[in-house]
C-alpha cells in the first residue's frame, strides 16, 4: 500500500547522497493577492534529500515575492497564513491554506484571490508538467483518501478485521495509480518532473527488474540531474538486495562498542531487521517479530536488529521495553546510518530474511509473513 503514504513522504525524503556540485540558477516568484485586505504573510517550505528550508515574504499592497537559486526543479509549498488581530484566539486543528508547487528557474506568478491552493500558476514548464500530472490522478488519488480516512476510522476503532478488509481496496487503487504514472512518464521521458514521477511510481521498496527499463527511457539530461543520480544510486542499491542475492557483508557495534559483523550468522536463517525506537509502525510490529523469534529461535533462526536511532539511551530502552532479546547493533547516525545507506534504506521498518548461506530469499515480512516464511524454509 505504498500509494497510501508515497505522496507526502516524497515531499521529505529523509534519506542523504552525496552530490558532485551543480550549478545553480536563479529563480523568482512573483504573487499577488486580491480579495485579502488583512495584513497576511506566505511562507515558502522546500524540502528534499539536498535543501531544507523554509522561508517568507509580507503580503504589501496586494503583493509578495520569493528570490532563490535551484540546482534543479524543485517541488515546494506555499502557505498563506492571514493575521487578524481583532480575531478571538482559535482552539482545536485549523486548515491550513497552502498550495504545492514545482520550481523552476526563471519567474513564476502566483495569483491568488481568496485562497493560495485555488491561485493560478503561470512561468513554470515544470508545474505545468505538475498540473497535468495532477489532473491525471485526480480521481484516484481522491479515492485513496477516502479510504485512507475509512482506513483511519477502523484503526480508531481497533477494528483490525475491517482495516484488513481495506486492503485489496488499497492495492487495486494503487494498480491504478502506477498505470496512470507509468502512462505519463512513456510520453514525458524529458519532463522536469519525470524523476519525482518516477519515485512515487517505484515507491521506497523498487522492483528493478520492473523500473529499470523506464529509468533507462528517461532522456540523458533527466538521467544526469542529481535527482536521476540520486535515482541510479537508489537503484543500484535495489539491485544489490533483490530477492536472489547475497547480503552486502557489514559490520556495527552493539551497545557495548563491539562489532558485530553479518558474517557471524551465517549457517542460520537470520532476519535484518532495520528500525528504530521514535518509528511508530516498527514498534507496533515488534510483538510479530518476537512471536516468530520465540517460535524459531532454536531450529536455526536469528535475528541482527540495526537500529536508526542517534540517542543510545531512547534505543536501549525501546529494546527493553519491547523485549527484544537478539543482538542489536547501531552506529547512531540516525537516517545516515551507515548499513542502512549501504542496502538503500529509505523507510522503516524494513527486514530481510537471508538464507544460512547469507541469500536474501524474503523481503519487508509483516504481520504473520515472517512466521509462514519460516514454516516453509525450516523444516
Amino acid at each position: 500500500m505504498k500509494s497510501v503514504i508515497l505522496a507526502a513522504a516524497l515531499l521529505s525524503p529523509v534519506v542523504l547522497f552525496a552530490q558532485d556540485k551543480n550549478i545553480e540558477q536563479p529563480f523568482t516568484i512573483e504573487g499577488t493577492v486580491a480579495q485579502i485586505q488583512k495584513p497576511a504573510k506566505v511562507y515558502l517550505s522546500i524540502r528534499n534529500s539536498r535543501v531544507n528550508k523554509v522561508d517568507s515574504a509580507e503580503v504589501k499592497d496586494g503583493k509578495f515575492s520569493f528570490t532563490g537559486s535551484l540546482e534543479e526543479p524543485t517541488i515546494a509549498n506555499l502557505l498563506l497564513k492571514v493575521q487578524d488581530p481583532a480575531a478571538p484566539e482559535l482552539t482545536g486543528p485549523v486548515k491550513k491554506d497552502y498550495l504545492t508547487v514545482f520550481l523552476d528557474k526563471g519567474k513564476m506568478n502566483i495569483a491568488v484571490q481568496d485562497s493560495i491552493s485555488k491561485a493560478t500558476v503561470t512561468g513554470s514548464k515544470a508545474n505545468d508538467d505538475f498540473k497535468e500530472l495532477s489532473e491525471n490522478l485526480k480521481d484516484v488519488n481522491s479515492q485513496i483518501q477516502e479510504l485512507k480516512l475509512q482506513n483511519r476510522q477502523l484503526y480508531m476503532a481497533k477494528d483490525e478485521e475491517g482495516m484488513k478488509k481495506l486492503e485489496p481496496k488499497f492495492d487495486e487503487l494503487e494498480a491504478k495509480q502506477n498505470k496512470i504514472l507509468g502512462e505519463y512518464l512513456k510520453g514525458h521521458s524529458s519532463s522536469p518532473i519525470a524523476l519525482f514521477v518516477l519515485n512515487q511510481f517505484a515507491g521506497y521498496e523498487i522492483n528493478p527488474t520492473e523500473v529499470s527499463p523506464i529509468y533507462n527511457k528517461l532522456s540523458k539530461a533527466v538521467r544526469n540531474s542529481p535527482s536521476g543520480k540520486e535515482f541510479a544510486t537508489r537503484l543500484e542499491s535495489a539491485r544489490k538486495t533483490a530477492i536472489g542475492q547475497p547480503a552486502m557483508e557489514f559490520s556495527q557495534p552493539d551497545a557495548e562498542g563491539k562489532q558485530v559483523s553479518l558474517a557471524s550468522y551465517k549457517g542460520k536463517y537470520v532476519l535484518v531487521d532495520f528500525w528504530a525506537s521514535w518509528c511508530g509502525p516498527c514498534r507496533a510490529e515488534n510483538p510479530n517479530v518476537v512471536k516468530a523469534y520465540s517460535r524459531f529461535k532454536d531450529k536455526g533462526f536469528d535475528i541482527l536488529g540495526v537500529s536508526l536511532d542517534d540517542t543510545k539511551d531512547k534505543w536501549l530502552a525501546a529494546v527493553q521495553a519491547d523485549n527484544l532479546p537478539w543482538k542489536h547493533v547501531s552506529d547512531l547516525k540516525g537516517w545516515k546510518n551507515e548499513v542502512a545507506q549501504q542496502y538503500g534504506i529509505m523507510a522503516i521498518p524494513q527486514n530481510l530474511l537471508l538464507d544460512p548461506k547469507g541469500v536474501i530469499i524474503a523481503k519487508n515480512l509483516r504481520g504473520d509473513a515472517l512466521e509462514k516464511k519460516l514454516e516453509e524454509v525450516i523444516k
